[in-house]
């Protein structure tokens, strides 16, 4: 029965406001076994035009062509739809990008889209845990794809099931299949044409058992005599099998039970079906890619997509493409493999990949499965087993660990423990850093790829400098956005000079702290013997103080409120008198009471003291800080009339306020010499009180002059003023009331970012940061754990130099991609001023010669290769089995991710002048 279709009957505006809520209600609630459901991404867009269209008819004097989309049509993503009784069943097309072709909605958002507009068909996908420990939810675009074989009949099925479903679901679906009893059938696991019994673990998730997509699976039936049993891993149980092949049909017939050692014959029926689906799959594979993977010369060879195994291809390409690695792998290796190190993997993985490598080097070859490769890569490292899309950057560090513990030369590390500096000169301390890292560790991937930088450590306490020099393998470097973000702060002065004045500055977008003091300096016009306190202002109350310079700006959200107090640099001896406003309001909860309560913005102003403070003092102080709010009257008066005007008698005359030098003498002789003809209206002793260590308040309107003891561990002295009715006729105190928040309010489009550079990227990375609070440094000085600032110098580089660019941001609650365009050297990639071992005169430049790119979203996308052949001199594009040239102006897109640098060899001549010598394009041969 067809569902109806609800007409929305909503403006787009509030559509898209529905659409967001539900997302919103819907994103931190997601959990194992929630739907989510595929759109294509073309109507996705289509709608997103015509929700969005009030804002583009808004730039369009009203005008916009964007029409409300028909019905949802996912039918681009399909293949076919198939009917199975009443269920109905669409098989998705192979290679689906996130972000490009599909886009991934929640169960909720996918219902009500569909209430609204109807369509089809519905692509549901289940939300499933994943990574190493398995706390992570991805959803599985894809499940496993299949292939039963009843034995002994030859029948084939495909089958799509979880990776999270358990093997005994799988037997079970099996058996509904081909209208079989579970008691009368079993299961095998087929990978890599040997026969494994799945029969003992029924209980355990195909997951678990490394069922891989596209594989083959045996389901074997069990005469009534019981003679064919499950086989164990001794291989007991069954005899033989007869297999019997038409190579004309894709099909197979297999009689008889099959031991595990008999599917060793090379004579076997069983020899010919394998000949027989291999030459099927190289076939296929031909028939995908064309000649473009069979290259006259070697290395342009494609690697099979095994099922999002893209981030697998594209690093390996990348590696096997290292000259240094090319000539090691294809000479004799073996002798160098350390069979024993407890850290590396008994060897296997340097030859899985040496056989690999070989075989992608060897000219005239059709494209290669890499499926020993990958069973080899699951068994020592099972956050990369199944087909999930993985991170190719985390492949990549893990392949090259691997295999530095596979060849190490080192077959018995000493014990050496590497000395602090301790006010040593850098070269003795790095050379000593180095010999003991080569002492244990000294390999194809050490003389290659590792390098040295100088780490230095200070404590925030007591400034202990820590220096260490450690090796590193690639550097990972966060991707800066140049675009900035515009925020507002109201700058109050301290010395009476001057009203409140909101100042709006740019900054950068991820910036720090003392970014942010150093725009709003010069904006104000700061002198150099003045100093900004910055203050976050909240509920009429100072909530903190920004002093710490490397704080990140990402910690202030547009709707604070910010106030920076400017105050002489050089003040000895003083406290922060904090100034907290207070009005009489009626209290809620009574008709007759009133209460006095927060409200403005708090003003802050040093005030010399030492263990004492008087109530003059107090009091100067206030009225210096509200001088510039005092109401004046233009009256044609003479200027001696001015000199007349004074407080009345039984007011303290003015005290000084030492902090600051300023009375209210001063302020008058400015008026005087600023204002002309005016009349200044004083007030008497302000309303005051002071807050004391006991958190009582002592009134400062009334009484003598008194001296108040102030504890030396205070930091501030508190003090209330409460605005009467009239005291607030003497004062302009509407510029205290309100602050503007940070973003003030303003809605501004969004604009393109400029390029990032590589350069800028890298000064990143060695700029000076904080420790995070859960990695915070034990200093052996204070003897406790600080939060110290670091500072990363590049000291030695490699021959090969790894840049990672860090495209994945994480947080609590999201996972993003930085589409940031990074603009990166071809050639010329120059490092010599940012080598701080200024010992070693060389220049040093660098070539790219490779980089991997990742098209998409989180969680999904596509990943591709490009590299530069050096005996061509030319670039291709390796897509998985696709193999393509293109041109060099191609290489710089956004989607680079990690980037391959090779040293380029200068002279001392050149490294003198800062001139490089010509790379050259030397074939695979000449570099053996």
């Amino acid at each position: 029965m067809k569902k109806s279709t609800i007409t929305s009957n909503l403006s787009p505006e509030k559509e898209r406001l529905a659409i967001r809520d539900i997302s919103i209600a819907t994103e931190s609630l997601t959990k194992e076994g929630d739907l989510f459901y595929l759109l294509t991404h073309r109507w996705w867009h289509n709608w997103l035009d015509y929700v969005d269209g009030l804002e583009v008819a808004a730039d369009n004097n009203g005008f916009t062509d964007f029409k409300r989309p028909s019905g949802i049509n996912n039918y681009d993503l399909i293949n076919r739809v198939t009917t199975k009784g009443s269920d109905v069943c669409a098989e998705l097309r192979d290679g689906l990008v996130e972000g490009t072709d599909y886009i991934l909605l929640p169960k909720a958002v996918w219902n009500q889209l569909h209430a609204w507009y109807g369509g089809g068909p519905a692509l549901a996908r289940k939300v499933i845990s994943s990574g190493i420990s398995q706390t992570e939810l991805s959803v599985e675009v894809y499940p496993l794809r299949l292939q039963l074989h009843l034995i002994p009949k030859g029948d084939q099925s495909s089958i799509r099931i979880s990776k999270k479903e358990t093997v005994g679901e799988l037997h079970k679906k099996a058996c509904e299949i081909y209208g079989l009893t579970t008691e009368q059938t079993c299961i095998w696991d087929y990978f890599g044409h040997r026969k494994q019994s799945l029969m003992n673990d029924l209980d355990k998730s195909l997951d678990d058992v490394n069922i891989q997509m596209n594989q083959d699976i045996l389901v074997e039936v069990i005469d009534s005599s019981g003679c064919t049993k499950p086989v164990h891993e001794n291989g007991s149980g069954s005899n033989e099998l007869t297999v019997f092949v038409d190579p004309s049909k894709a099909s197979l017939s297999i009689t008889g039970g099959l031991s595990k050692g008999h599917s060793r014959n090379s004579n076997s029926a069983l020899s010919q079906f394998q000949n027989h689906t291999t030459t099927r799959e190289v076939e296929k594979t031909h028939g995908q890619t064309g000649v473009s993977t069979r290259g006259s010369s070697g290395g342009l060879t494609g690697l099979h997509n095994l099922g999002n195994t893209c981030f697998m291809n594209s690093a390996i390409q990348c590696l096997v493409h290292t000259p240094e690695f090319a000539t090691y792998f294809l000479d004799d290796y073996h002798q160098e493999i350390n069979w024993h190190n407890p850290l590396g993997m008994v060897g296997e993985l340097a030859v899985a990949f040496g056989d690999l490598l070989r075989k992608l080097w060897a000219p005239g070859r059709n494209s290669v499965a890499p499926r020993p490769f990958k069973a080899k890569l699951a068994r020592f490292a099972p956050q990369f087993s199944g087909y999930n899309q993985h991170d190719s950057q985390e492949l990549l560090a893990f392949l090259l660990d691997g295999l530095h513990e596979d060849l190490n030369r080192v077959k018995h590390k000493p014990y050496l423990n590497s000395r602090d500096a301790d006010g040593r000169p850098d070269e003795e301390v790095a050379d000593e850093y180095w010999s003991n890292h080569i002492a244990r560790n000294n390999s194809i991937i050490v003389d290659v790829c590792q390098g040295q930088y100088k780490s230095t450590l200070v404590c925030p306490v007591c400034d202990k400098m820590s220096v260490t020099f450690d090796p590193f393998m690639y550097l990972s470097l966060p991707l800066q956005s140049t675009s900035t973000r515009t925020m507002t702060v109201t700058v109050f002065t301290c010395d009476g000079s001057a009203l409140p004045a909101a100042c709006t500055i740019n900054v950068p977008k991820q910036g720090r702290c003392r970014d942010l003091i150093q725009a709003l300096s010069n904006a104000c016009s700061l002198k150099h013997n003045e100093k900004l306190l910055l203050a976050e202002i909240r509920n009429h109350l100072i909530n903190r103080f920004l002093e710490e310079p490397l704080m990140s700006l990402s910690s202030i959200r547009d709707d604070d409120h910010l106030a920076a107090y400017k105050f002489p640099k050089f003040v000895k001896n003083f406290k922060f008198l904090q100034l907290i406003h207070r009005r009489e309001e009626q209290d809620s909860g009574s008709s007759q009471q009133k209460e006095w309560k927060p409200y403005g913005t708090p003003l802050v102003s040093p005030i010399s003291c030492e263990d004492t403070v008087t109530s003059g003092d107090i009091q100067s102080a206030v009225q210096t800080l509200l001088s510039p709010m005092l109401k004046v009257k233009t009256e044609n008066v003479r200027h001696s009339d001015i000199s007349n005007v004074s407080a009345p008698a039984s007011d303290p005359p003015p005290a000084v306020n030492n902090s600051t030098g300023a009375t209210n003498d001063c302020i008058l002789a400015d008026l005087k010499q600023e204002c002309g003809n005016i009349k200044v209206i004083t007030s008497q002793r302000l309303p005051l009180q002071l807050v004391d260590e006991n958190n009582a308040c002592i009134d400062l309107s009334i009484g003598e002059e008194k001296a108040f003891k102030i504890p030396s561990s205070s930091r501030a002295i508190l003090v209330f003023i409460d605005w009467s009715h009239k005291l607030l006729d003497n004062y302009e105190s509407t510029c205290l009331e309100n602050l503007p928040d940070v973003k003030n309010g303003a809605v501004t489009k969004k604009t393109r970012n400029e390029p990032l550079s590589l350069y800028t990227c890298l000064e990143a990375f060695l700029r000076e940061e904080p420790l995070v609070p859960e990695d915070m440094w034990y200093c052996p000085q204070c003897k406790e754990r600080r939060q110290a600032s670091k500072k990363l110098d590049l000291w030695r580089l490699p021959e090969v130099l790894v840049i990672h660019l860090k495209r994945f941001s994480y947080s609590r609650s999201m996972k993003h991609k930085l589409e940031t365009f990074v603009n990166f050297p071809i050639y010329d990639f120059d490092l010599t001023n940012y080598v701080a071992n200024k010992r070693n005169s060389r220049q040093q430049l660098y070539e790219l010669y490779a980089l991997t790119n990742h098209y998409g979203g989180m969680g999904s996308g596509h990943y591709t290769a490009y590299i530069k052949l050096l005996d061509e001199n030319r670039w291709y594009n390796f897509d998985d089995t696709h193999i393509s040239p293109i041109n060099e102006d191609e290489v710089r897109s956004g989607a680079a991710y990690v980037l391959f640098y090779r040293r380029v060899k200068t002279d001392t001549a050149s490294a003198s002048s800062g001139a490089p010598v010509s790379a050259g394009h030397n074939n695979l041969s000449s570099q053996k």
